[in-house]
């Protein structure tokens, strides 16, 4: 089985710098004014659904928590450190800070959503406890794990969903954003519910099944198509896939059911053939027909060409005879949107006795007002079906009105016969691993089971329904007082 640390076997050792200079210069402000031990408690979560769809898939915990449990400074990070200037040419960090970074490690309470799980905005995916100047300094890494691969993981979903079942190859490597981009999106690709990757270093890394053609490059190097065929079809006996559009694609498929007709009789099969340009409707079609008539009805036909999932939905219900997909670039950049606006932010601060005081933000936007407290999602299920989640408050406790997160009149009252789950999974306490992660195979099915316990109207990509998320009556009064509170200072 792959072993899954992706940040100590790809990046180097310390990743502490791994963060915005912000981050450390509030550091330094905890610890010179005696604050670094203050305990404090920070969500992460984002505002607005991507791709104007109606959900998210989480993805990126166990990145995430690999990146906490091996945080440290080594000395080249501190020499640099020790080298940063004030304005005035002065040290920007005094010496006793820098030897405090020495021997911080992170003793954090983390508890998260588990990989696979269907989220929605104001809903917190990670809940980070703990000294405040340690969950204030890995704000950055944090948001820049989750944000890109829940991007990515859903933009998966959205895609798997527009091919019906058929399988998906990940092919974005070449178009991704630089290695760790390509890495970290053919991770949460897979997790979001992709069959396979032509990515080799992922598939090494955490287990990912790859799969591969041949370039037009492959043909070219040969003065006959036909040739190349033969060749690289003797070379894979058991998997090969003509590449057949290189100089005309109704040429190309006649080559390639020639070449699999000679082949016969060394009980060589040709798995599929692929279209990498030109009206894929129309082209599948006719390939489609060849194949049959030649009796190579197993024979599939693999779509490639920066297929996005509306392409590959439209090509769906037009009648495209595609049974397999690579999609590369519009799901490894998310090109439609290439950013998720997850936030990070402080929701409790303890005083000096150890008594919470709960925190909020306030803005004349209600969608960047946040939420108050130490917060817990509670997921709703009527006969197996999810009907609402609840944003509570773990001091307050539980109740049994729900109001929406952005139109306060529209509620839910919640049923005593509904089942439910609280997704925030327990994952470190004080930095120790109290939390089992399951293999990434186990992650993509849990992708593919939470979906199943939805609506199916919210994978729409048109207009899709919206499930009900919301806060717990008595958490959404306190904000509301907090709120009424600050305004009158």
């Amino acid at each position: 089985m792959a072993n899954q640390a992706l940040l100590k076997r790809v990046y180097r050792d310390s990743l502490g710098l791994l963060t915005d200079l912000y981050e450390l210069t509030m550091a330094y402000a905890y610890w010179k004014n005696g604050l670094a031990d203050r305990e404090a408690v920070f969500q992460l979560f984002f505002r607005k659904h991507p791709f104007k769809g109606s959900y998210a898939i989480c993805a990126g915990i166990q990145t995430v928590i690999e990146y906490i449990e091996n945080f440290h400074f080594d000395s080249e990070d501190l020499t640099y450190l020790e080298g940063l200037k004030t304005p005035k040419g002065t040290p920007l960090f005094e010496r006793a800070f820098l030897d405090y970074l020495q021997g911080l490690s992170l003793n954090l309470d983390i508890d998260a959503m588990q990989e696979g799980t269907l989220v929605f905005p104001y809903e917190p995916l990670i809940r980070v406890k703990g000294p405040i100047i340690e969950a204030q300094i890995i704000e950055s890494a944090l948001l820049n794990i989750v944000n890109f691969q829940t991007l990515i993981a859903t933009k998966a979903s959205r895609v798997c969903f527009a091919a019906q079942g058929d399988h998906i190859v990940e092919f974005g490597l070449r178009r991704a954003q630089g290695v760790d981009g390509a890495i970290a999106a053919s991770r949460a690709a897979y997790i979001g519910g992709c069959h396979s990757t032509s990515h080799v270093l992922a598939g090494k890394l955490f287990g990912i099944p790859v799969m591969g053609t041949h370039a037009h490059s492959w043909v070219m190097t040969f003065e006959k198509e036909k040739e190349a065929f033969v060749k690289f079809a003797r070379t894979f006996p058991e998997s090969s896939i003509f590449l057949i559009d290189t100089y005309d694609t109704v040429t190309g498929v006649e080559q390639a059911i020639a070449v699999a007709k000679e082949l016969e009789k060394e009980e060589i099969p040709l798995i599929a053939v692929r279209l990498d340009s030109g009206d894929l409707y129309k082209l599948s079609n006719i390939v489609r027909d060849k194949l049959d008539a030649a009796g190579l009805t197993d024979t599939k036909i693999m779509a490639t060409n920066e297929l996005t999932e509306q392409i590959i939905a439209d090509l769906k219900h037009q009648g495209a005879k595609i049974t397999l997909w690579g999609v590369g670039t519009n799901l490894v950049t998310a090109k439609d949107q290439p950013a998720l606006d997850g936030v990070y932010k402080l929701s409790a601060v303890a005083d000096e006795k150890g008594a919470w005081h709960y925190r909020l933000k306030i803005s004349d936007q209600v969608i960047k007002t946040t939420n108050p407290g130490i917060s817990q999602v509670r997921r709703y299920f009527d006969k197996g079906k999810a009907v609402a989640d609840m944003l509570y408050d773990v001091e307050m406790g539980s109740g049994t009105e729900v109001i929406h997160h952005v139109d306060f009149a529209s509620k839910v009252q919640v049923n005593e016969d509904w089942d439910y789950e609280d997704l925030l999974v327990p994952m470190l306490r004080k930095g120790k691993s109290v939390y089992s992660h399951p293999s990434i195979v186990e992650m993509r099915e849990n992708t593919y089971a939470e979906l199943e316990r939805f609506d199916p109207s919210i994978r729409r990509f048109l207009n899709p329904g919206q499930f009900f998320s919301g806060i717990e009556r008595k958490l959404f009064d306190r904000k509301l007082k907090m709120i009424d509170e600050i305004q009158k200072r």
